[in-house]
């Protein structure tokens, strides 16, 4: 069973690095339409994990899975983001303090490190959806 899940979780990280540099696109979830962050991260998990998740980031931030400290974080488990308390953002972590999302309006999916200016305030909590 671990084999299994780290293998899944390797594939999640590998497509999800390949994705980036795809433009951002609000409502976007797929290579070719263009990816918004939750659309990135639903795409990932049912291409690489066949795994499906709900479309927003506040209904994937409410899936019943593991909260997981920021020390804690393992390659494929997801990071959320947000302000006053509310979830607004979400990626895929990949390994040393780095995670892949799309950010914005006008940019591509990038890779980008936990410890940024914005991400180190705006970090909420992560989950591992993959068991």
């Amino acid at each position: 069973m671990v084999r299994a899940e780290g293998a899944r979780a390797n594939a999640v990280l590998f497509r999800a690095i390949g994705l980036v540099g795809t433009p951002y696109r609000y409502g976007g979830n797929s290579p070719e339409s263009g990816f918004d962050c939750s659309g990135l991260v639903g795409f990932v998990f049912r291409d690489a994990a066949e795994l499906s998740l709900p479309r927003t980031t506040r209904e994937i931030a409410s899936l019943d899975a593991r909260k997981i400290d920021r020390k804690a974080l393992t390659p494929g488990d997801l990071v959320f983001f947000g302000a006053k308390g509310r979830v607004n953002h979400v990626g895929i972590y990949v390994g040393e303090g780095r995670f892949v999302h799309a950010p914005n309006r006008g940019g591509t999916v990038r890779l980008d490190a936990l410890d940024g200016h914005y991400w180190r305030d705006a970090w909420m909590f992560g989950k591992r959806v993959l068991r």
